[in-house]
């Protein structure tokens, strides 16, 4: 069966305008996007995860001037919208730097400066995640460590960020998929991802409503797959009498 010809026929005799199916133009654009939004998805997830564990580690162990450090962070990061914060990043920061480094125009690319930008959003609420599940390891489990001779950081590293990790999984499911729907947000500075290929496509081919329903059920399956992943990830390593048996 020619697929190209039968949404070809859709489209001529009932209106139905998927044109990324016989269009090899809109296909490729699509396609494109898919692969922005993964890259933006992946980077900025394993991004944020490192902040989290990093912010909930100076947290931990630090003195109070990192401590104060890592909430200044979380609350500016918490208490602003992101797409405002993609807005300064790239609109004031950028430009900053510019000037700062005259030789470099840009100093870094729109993609990157999403990547940031994401990366730091969410990252302030894996660290609020991470301190959760750090305050529900257990005080008699860090006080066995403590008497086995492990310092401080090792007790951190080898016992209690293991442990957050396992317990804060739900949490940081629920922020990592609102973090992959947050991506969309990069269509304001022109980061050619899923939603802006589908802006590009529809402005051309006038088929709005048949990519906005190709948008939704592409999120969907990601987030659908995603989250399966995840539970399974959580199955695999919960800590008995953690929510699993």
């Amino acid at each position: 069966m020619d697929i190209a010809a039968f949404f070809t026929g859709l489209n001529e005799s009932h209106g139905i305008n998927l044109s990324l199916f016989y269009d090899a133009f809109d296909r490729d654009l699509f396609l494109e996007g898919i692969l922005y939004t993964a890259w933006l998805s992946i980077a900025s997830i394993v991004g944020s995860l490192l902040v989290g564990a990093l912010g909930a580690y100076l947290q931990y162990t630090g003195g109070a001037w990192a401590q104060r450090l890592v909430n200044g962070y979380v609350h500016a990061f918490r208490n602003t919208p992101p797409l405002v914060q993609l807005y300064f990043f790239y609109f004031a920061l950028g430009p900053a730097l510019s000037g700062l480094l005259p030789g470099m125009q840009p100093v870094l690319s729109n993609v990157t400066w999403a990547i940031i930008s994401l990366t730091l959003y969410a990252g302030a609420f894996n660290v609020e995640i991470f301190r959760a599940g750090i305050e529900a390891v257990p005080r008699s489990t860090i006080e066995a460590a403590d008497a086995l001779g492990m310092n401080e950081r090792q007790i951190f590293r080898r016992i209690v960020l293991p442990l957050s990790v396992r317990i804060s999984l739900t949490g940081l499911t629920n922020n990592l998929v609102n973090l992959i729907k947050t991506t969309t947000n990069a269509f304001a500075i022109a980061v050619p991802e899923v939603l802006y290929a589908s802006s590009q496509i529809w402005s051309e081919s006038l088929n709005a409503l048949e990519m906005m329903v190709v948008l939704l059920v592409f999120f969907m399956l990601v987030i659908g797959a995603f989250t399966w992943l995840m539970k399974i990830l959580e199955r695999a390593i919960a800590v008995p009498g953690w929510g699993h048996a």
